[in-house]
């Protein structure tokens, strides 16, 4: 951390209380930040007058209790870039209403950015290549990630790369992004396990009022474990 000015040594600090969930020293602390405790007293209580909901004192380790953001938004070079580029590829990537939200994104943090670091932002120079364009069964992506936020029953036919249509009550849970085509992961009534649906050969989709009986973030943690190509 020498040699960083002092608000990038506190977003810093505020990057490493985030990765803590449990209260962590004050040497430790120092440590990672390759400062002395003295400066990373003042610093927490730097944080703490600007409304940082930091819990913990010298002895007994520190904790940051969720949800605080330092005024104004500070990022690195290489985190601008990152957020334009990822920005750019949903925008050129995903349904429209998610590529608003991209574009939007972008606009909103470099309304609150210092100038220099706007500069940096309206001229980053990774750029994303043309892509395929999204296929009809694409544009009900919108439906699906509603879905997936609310935890709701989805029906939806199906064709299979023989041309067979099914009929599937599913519960979604995670979208896959690739280039040419994007993933629906869910588990499936008929089978009763994880299967995974190119959201492409979906011909209907209907979300229902009725919420899954399991939690979204259990489902996916079991996907995980499972480490599972997409494929049906």
């Amino acid at each position: 951390m020498r040699g960083m000015s002092r608000a990038e040594r506190l977003l810093e600090l505020m990057q490493v209380l985030r990765r803590h969930r449990r209260p962590v020293s004050g040497l430790a602390l120092a440590r990672q930040l390759d400062i002395s405790l003295r400066t990373l007293y003042r610093d927490i209580a730097s944080l703490q007058a600007q409304g940082a909901h930091i819990d913990g004192e010298p002895g007994m380790g520190y904790v940051l209790k969720p949800g605080f953001m330092l005024p104004p938004l500070m990022f690195s070079e290489e985190e601008i870039e990152a957020l334009v580029l990822g920005s750019r590829w949903v925008a050129d990537r995903a349904d429209s209403e998610l590529a608003e939200a991209a574009r939007n994104v972008l606009a909103k943090i470099g309304a609150v950015l210092p100038a220099d670091l706007r500069r940096e932002l309206d001229g980053a120079a990774l750029l994303i290549g043309p892509g395929a364009s999204l296929a009809a069964g694409d544009q009900q992506l919108p439906k699906i990630r509603r879905a997936i936020r609310t935890q709701r029953k989805v029906e939806i036919t199906y064709r299979d790369l023989k041309g067979v249509e099914s009929s599937r009550t599913v519960w979604p849970f995670a979208l896959g992004f690739f280039d040419r085509v994007r993933v629906l992961v869910c588990w499936c009534e008929m089978r009763q396990a994880i299967r995974h649906f190119r959201t492409d050969r979906i011909t209907a989709l209907g979300v229902s009022r009725q919420p899954y009986p399991r939690s979204r973030h259990q489902l996916l943690a079991e996907w995980r474990a499972q480490q599972r190509l997409p494929g049906d």
